[in-house]
């Protein structure tokens, strides 16, 4: 299919990537927050309608964060109601004395429990009571919810009575006929893992945000079918796609759908490019998503949302609230503060025209690195006599002077390079790893705009800024496989799992991924299975996830897989060596134990084919004009050369200090950095110094 739209909803601007026979269309558009699927019907008018989109939203991520999401009731084996409220006991800050838990997303009055009782191995110990159930079930579809989470303990060893429960509720509603219709979430089906805060707290998410989600689905899905779009897939949070039917029933993989289709294309362009290590930078209008990619997509187990856990694999994705929408204030101390508080889309920083509060865009427009009169292409005129007017009123309370505010916008970028500066030394130098053995590569709206002071602090040598870079999410989305995983508990000692045993618990995993993308619109014989075993050893708390290497591969034509024992000695053998590294130990006199299985479908997408050159180069480039900015730290303007980026062509280069513009980002190249345009038409800055200044 050559005909697709990638379409990426932030918080301030709603990104679109066509891609129609190889040539690469871009289009941006103010967000519209109270209904976000306005942008892009907007957007699909004016690009003329695909054959397929796919979709990031932040639709699952605000009803979280904003708990905007559906009235929720939770159904919990007796003595657990209130383990949504108890949570962990680790404290994510140490030494604050001020922490708060989030509020619980289903209130008390709709935490209900029954009498039963499940031991780990599933057996029973208390039976389900059905009159019992019968009459929660009567009482609940009686109160104002929408939705129902459904963990009992245990159900993950044995789904029987989640699945009467299921049962009873439908009964329940259906009695009320098209009064009642609930939105059920059962553990069994969402997360069907041990430990239970993890596991009630994802299967409360994916019940509090799913009816949201498939309302707007249920809308999407209906007028673009009407346009003529044949297929819409969603982004979800592990950096696959998904259809629209697990969209809506797995509501919870999409919490991180935006972001995650950030680091896709982030690694799609830089491994075209030869940089197979990088570090991405994602700097939109609200906030910045930073992840390390160490040769692959980095994947995690759990992400939070809102101080929430998701026990869903998701890209590993560290999250500030910086952003180019940043608000900037001083606080109680008399500091200079920048977010995470965000003017968003509306009324936007205060050079948009509408607000008139401090931002990091008012800052970055009047030190002179972005353009007034080339923002969004040209398309939008920014207001320079506003933004400093608020910023002044800032410098007045930070220096008693407005003519400071010169020296106040550079602060404020300063502050937001700080608090980026820390996120990318949790993911990178927290973690053992060296950023600069890293390339950073920019993207979002305001990325390009930080990246080499970024990088310059970080002493990081490469900054890579694609072709597109404030739609890079788009074009991700655009690259990603429909992807789908599912886990079988284990529990058991890793020696006492025969091949055989693991092998028929394999192919059953197998059937229900095929089976569940299949039911998504793919072909079974186009998917491939990975697999992957949780272990630790005996008597720790938690696990290191091991690829399970098999001697023959296994595609949704071929489920004859053959696991031999050499396979389960190797997966110990990695464990140790991952263990080691982690940890700075083995333990080879422990036993090692299994305690999940996952199996991770995929159904890829053909590699994209993008026609970026044009033309061949007639002429030496050449700068536009020559401008007046702040491209350092010193607070005095600099000549700078203004650059378009549609006149470059492969093989350019010029060295900083220059500004260049295209249509949806502004990239800055202070003294001392040298750019390069590579075949794919991205600019590669290299940090250079002269040996007259060294």
């Amino acid at each position: 299919m050559t005909d697709l739209l990638g379409v990426d909803i932030g918080g301030t601007f709603t990104d679109f990537v066509l891609l129609r026979d190889g040539q690469v269309q871009i289009h941006k558009l103010l967000s519209t927050p109270a209904d976000p699927g306005q942008a892009l019907f907007m957007g699909v008018a004016d690009l003329g309608v695909p054959a397929a989109i796919v979709h990031g939203t932040t639709v699952a991520t605000n009803a979280l964060l904003e708990r905007r999401g559906a009235p929720t009731a939770l159904i919990t084996t007796a003595g657990f109601r209130d383990v949504l409220v108890l949570g962990r006991g680790d404290r994510s800050e140490l030494y604050n004395l001020n922490v708060t838990r989030p509020e619980p997303l289903v209130p008390e009055q709709w935490r209900q429990e029954l009498n039963e009782r499940l031991d780990y191995t599933g057996a029973v110990l208390t039976p389900l009571d059905q009159h019992e159930l019968e009459q929660l079930a009567n009482w609940l579809v009686q109160q104002p919810i929408e939705s129902v989470a459904v963990c009992l303990l245990h159900a993950y060893a044995n789904p029987e009575h989640e699945q009467r429960v299921v049962t009873a509720l439908h009964a329940a509603a259906d009695q009320l006929g098209d009064r009642k219709r609930l939105y059920i979430s059962a553990s069994h089906q969402i997360l069907p893992e041990p430990r239970e805060y993890e596991r009630t707290s994802t299967t409360v998410v994916n019940a509090y945000v799913g009816p949201t989600l498939d309302r707007y689905l249920e809308r999407l899905g209906a007028e673009l079918t009407a346009q003529g779009v044949v297929s819409l897939r969603l982004m979800a949070s592990d950096g696959g796609s998904m259809g629209l039917r697990t969209a809506r029933e797995l509501a919870a993989r999409a919490t991180l759908s935006g972001p995650a289709g950030g680091i896709v294309g982030a690694a799609f362009v830089a491994e075209r490019a030869g940089f197979p290590k990088i570090i991405t930078f994602d700097m939109g209008g609200t906030s910045t998503d930073v992840a390390l990619c160490n040769g692959s997509l980095p994947r995690s187990g759990e992400s939070h949302v809102g101080g929430l856990p998701v026990r869903l694999p998701s890209l590993d994705i560290h999250t500030v609230g910086a952003g180019g929408g940043s608000l900037a204030r001083i606080d109680a101390g008399g500091a200079l503060r920048v977010g995470p508080q965000s003017a968003g889309a509306n009324p936007g920083p205060a050079c948009y025209g509408q607000g008139n509060l401090p931002t990091v865009t008012d800052a970055n427009l009047l030190l002179g690195r972005l353009r007034a009169d080339h923002f969004l292409g040209g398309r939008m005129l920014l207001d320079q006599e506003r933004a400093q007017a608020a910023i002044s009123v800032l410098a007045e309370g930070l220096f008693g002077q407005s003519a400071a505010a010169i020296r106040t916008a550079l602060g404020i970028v300063r502050v937001a390079n700080a608090t980026m500066e820390r996120a990318i030394r949790t993911i990178s130098v927290e973690r053992g790893d060296d950023p600069r053995d890293f390339a950073l590569v920019a993207f979002g709206g305001a990325g390009p705009l930080h990246a080499a002071h970024l990088a310059e602090a970080l002493s990081m040598r490469t900054v890579l800024i694609p072709r597109y870079p404030g739609v890079l999410s788009a074009l991700g989305m655009l690259a990603a496989d429909v992807t789908r995983d599912t886990s079988r508990t284990l529990m058991a000692d890793l020696a006492s799992l025969t091949s055989e045993t693991l092998t028929l618990l394999m192919q059953t995993e197998a059937a229900e991924v095929i089976a569940a993308l299949v039911a998504d619109g793919e072909q079974a014989e186009r998917c491939t299975i990975a697999f992957e075993l949780e272990l630790r050893y005996r008597g720790q708390s938690h696990e290191l996830t091991v690829p399970l290497t098999l001697s023959s591969e296994l595609t949704g034509a071929n489920q004859n897989l053959a696991l031999h024992e050499a396979d389960l000695q190797a997966a110990a053998l990695r464990f140790h060596e991952l263990h080691e590294r982690r940890y700075g130990h083995r333990m080879l006199d422990r036993p090692v134990e299994a305690v999940l299985l996952r199996a991770r479908g995929i159904s890829p997408r053909p590699a994209l084919d993008l026609a970026l050159e044009t033309s061949a180069r007639e002429k030496p480039l050449a700068a536009r004009a020559m401008l007046l900015a702040c491209l350092s730290d010193d607070p005095l303007p600099t000549n700078a050369a203004l650059y378009h980026r549609e006149d470059m062509r492969t093989g350019d280069q010029f060295s900083g200090p220059a500004v260049v513009v295209q249509l949806d980002a502004t990239t800055i190249i202070p003294p001392n950095w040298q750019a390069v345009v590579d075949r794919d038409l991205n600019l590669v800055l290299s940090y250079h110094v002269s040996p007259e200044i060294t």
